[in-house]
């Protein structure tokens, strides 16, 4: 499990996450929410390691993040974050054994390669492989960034916005990828994501944030609701019942 206790991170003057207490349960699907500014990027990279807070506690496992070696730590959980510019002349295939670098250091076993390849049939990247980054289309490039944290093979995964640049296909087929990434193989799955519609169909638990501080947080049933959602984000939400789905209309 991850724990937050008593989180604060600021920037200056700026508080941009303030006295966030959290529990993450495992093996579910857990949805962040809430509009532009709330603190849901900066919480996953403070979970993560990848930037520091101020004062607080992030308990993983019953460990605290300040405890962790940092090869320990990429075992055990890993992050796509919501911008991801890598420079070099790479195919897929090659930035998705980036992924395997916590346990190869660099020098990847037939083993690594096997993880690679089941990384790469789940994002039906087979096909593909051998194409250059540049040379991939958005939605195809944030598969490929998927499949790497895929095949980090951590117990915690991490995504900022992973339907970034996805079409409506394919931001469906990612959402079950990660439904059965927790069913089949007992991941712990944390997404930050704008499309409330998405979290309400496919999440288990859904954190709504807004101005660094957790307002609400619970089942679908609980946050995908007019009154919760108009305080969020200051609209008229409309709720529809529709194939056992809460749906918005909010436009």
């Amino acid at each position: 499990m991850i724990e937050l206790r008593n989180v604060v991170k600021r920037y200056g003057n700026l508080v941009v996450l303030d006295d966030i207490t959290l529990q993450i349960p495992t093996k579910q699907i857990t949805s962040f929410i809430g509009p532009n500014g709330a603190g849901k990027s900066t919480l996953l990279s403070v979970i993560s390691r990848l930037i520091n807070m101020d004062s607080g506690e992030v308990v993983i496992d019953g460990r605290e993040l300040r405890e962790w070696k940092d090869r320990d730590l990429a075992r055990k959980i890993s992050i796509l974050r919501q911008t991801n510019n890598i420079s070099l002349k790479l195919t897929i295939r090659e930035l998705v054994s980036f992924g395997r670098f916590p346990y190869s250091q660099g020098n990847l076993t037939s083993e690594d390669w096997a993880v690679v390849d089941q990384a790469l049939e789940y994002m039906k990247l087979i096909d593909i492989q051998d194409k250059y980054l540049h040379q991939l289309s958005g939605g195809q490039r944030q598969r490929a960034y998927i499949a790497m944290v895929i095949a980090q093979d951590t117990d915690y995964v991490l995504l900022d916005e992973p339907l970034n640049n996805l079409d409506m296909q394919h931001a469906v087929e990612i959402m079950h990828i990660l439904q059965s990434l927790v069913s089949q193989l007992g991941k712990t799955v944390v997404i930050v994501i704008h499309d409330i519609n998405f979290a309400s169909c496919y999440s288990d638990n859904i954190v709504a944030m807004q101005e660094g501080r957790v307002v609400q947080k619970g089942s679908p049933e609980k946050i995908i609701d007019q009154t919760v959602l108009g305080n969020i984000y200051n609209l008229n939400f409309q709720i529809e019942q529709i194939n056992n789905q809460r749906i918005c209309v909010y436009y």
